[in-house]
């Protein structure tokens, strides 16, 4: 490894934005007044989730759903990151219900991409553990989600929602980290060629769907959070990972330009009309600083956006570390049978706002772990 320059050290010092040589920290990246650290937020926010009731607990839902996956994701990270073993493991062993006969009603079989990614935290469990009995549950939604392929090869359960490339890449790329298999890697980069190829337009943003022709924020988070899981892992010389690349720094630099003087991205990222939204913007502020980590983007220009968006979202974190400005749920507008242009609009502008929403808390965790790595 290289020696920082004396100027760099200095640099880092004074706070000016110099990379660190040693895993491409930047100084944007340190120095939290108290109360918003990535270590303090993080746990905050994962020990309310571990109070969380699961929707199947009052019967809302029958299955454990995508957003509590992926709460679960980011608070085993956080744990691991900060050392918090009793957190850890409370998560671990709150997970062992699943591995009951009970528990194990309570987890969806479809084949769809919202209910495959629960194998992610069964392998982060493995992760930690090297227990086998969690391999075996989450590399079974992985290699689940391959059995039959279409003739172009990628997942049956792809539906061409920009939503559905987080989900598919976080299940795979956790079961290439936990058996090494460059398989799982070949898919994920396999299926956010195809997305990219489908969705992304010129201005580096996606649709949220073909029929659907609006950057909706989380849409869009979705897919920057779901590449910068992809790249991290994603070989330099795989095949597909120029081109992967390119479509993460297009899509950066339009989400530079588009960032609200007060650190968020609005619900429709190109709309200024559009009230300042949560989740997507906890979502980008994770690619950037993932980005800048990995040297992907440079630094002096990206560190202070991302910095500036974790502060916003620790802003509107409330005394019990829920977040505002979450948009609910979201279908694509056809899929709403809303597809007049302007009523389509309307319908992205008019979604509500929830507080605590478990789509906007993931990514502030995975924000913490982002810069705790």
């Amino acid at each position: 490894m290289k020696l920082l320059t004396p100027f760099c050290s200095l640099a880092l010092l004074l706070l000016t934005g110099c990379a660190s040589m040693s895993g491409g920290r930047s100084a944007h990246f340190s120095n939290w007044a108290p109360g918003t650290s990535p270590a303090e937020v993080g746990t905050r926010v994962a020990e309310r989730f571990f109070k969380h009731e699961l929707d199947y607990v009052d019967g809302s839902r029958p299955f454990v759903i995508y957003p509590e996956v992926i709460s679960w994701y980011g608070s085993l990270e956080v744990a691991r990151l900060t050392k918090n073993k009793d957190l850890q493991d409370r998560f671990v062993r709150k997970f062992d219900y699943f591995l009951t006969p009970d528990g194990a009603k309570h987890i969806n079989p479809a084949a769809h991409v919202d209910y495959s990614v629960f194998g992610a935290v069964p392998l982060e469990n493995y992760l930690l553990t090297k227990n086998q009995k969690y391999l075996t549950l989450g590399k079974g939604f992985a290699d689940r989600q391959w059995d039959k392929p279409t003739a172009d090869g990628v997942t049956s359960e792809a539906r061409y929602w920009v939503d559905d490339i987080y989900m598919m890449s976080l299940v795979q790329t956790q079961a290439f980290r936990a058996t090494g298999d460059r398989k799982y890697l070949d898919r994920a980069a396999l299926m956010a060629v195809a997305y990219l190829d489908k969705l992304q337009q010129p201005n580096g943003l996606f649709f949220h769907a073909p029929d659907t022709p609006f950057f909706w924020s989380r849409g869009n988070g979705w897919f920057a959070a779901g590449i910068a899981e992809v790249l991290t892992d994603l070989p330099e010389n795989h095949p597909q990972r120029a081109r992967i690349l390119a479509g993460f720094k297009k899509m950066m630099v339009t989400l530079l330009a588009t960032q609200s003087e007060e650190g968020r991205w609005r619900q429709l990222v190109d709309k200024p009309e559009a009230w300042l939204e949560s989740s997507g913007t906890g979502m980008f502020a994770f690619a950037m600083v993932t980005g800048v980590k990995q040297g992907w983007l440079d630094a002096k220009t990206y560190g202070p956006a991302a910095r500036r968006a974790w502060l916003a979202l620790v802003k509107n974190l409330d005394a019990n570390a829920a977040v505002a400005d979450v948009c609910i749920g979201t279908n694509t507008a056809v899929s709403q049978r809303v597809t007049a242009p302007a009523a389509q609009l309307k319908y992205y502008l008019d979604r509500g706002r929830a507080t605590g929403d478990l789509h906007g808390q993931a990514p502030i965790m995975w924000t913490a772990m982002a810069l705790l790595r």
